[in-house]
């Protein structure tokens, strides 16, 4: 048996405070800070507002997520995309010279 297994799951305290204090049929957003934190089953159904350091991203708990954290589900980098216009026209142009050689 491994050390993390006997440690067992990491779930902050506040969050499961949160979710007891929802009355049975509520499904408020809650705001929670700790990506570290495991998603347990008693979370699913619900949304949550997982902060990425800069805004809140939502996600809503599914059954697959159990198991996960939290930071998996809200990235904290922007992909930024290169290229843009020019490059799709340069793209289309070797295709075309591509397809001009090959006939």
């Amino acid at each position: 048996m491994s050390r993390s297994e006997k440690k067992g799951p990491y779930v902050d305290e506040k969050i499961l405070k949160k979710i007891k204090n929802l009355k049975a049929g509520e499904r408020k957003v809650i705001k929670i800070w700790a990506r570290a934190s495991m998603i347990s089953p008693e979370m699913i159904g619900h949304t949550f507002a997982v902060h990425n350091g800069k805004n809140f991203i939502e996600v809503n708990v599914k059954e697959e997520m159990v198991g996960h954290r939290f930071g998996e589900f809200s990235p904290t980098r922007k992909f930024t995309k290169h290229g843009g216009k020019m490059q799709k026209q340069l793209e289309a142009a070797a295709a075309v010279d591509a397809q001009s050689k090959s006939s």
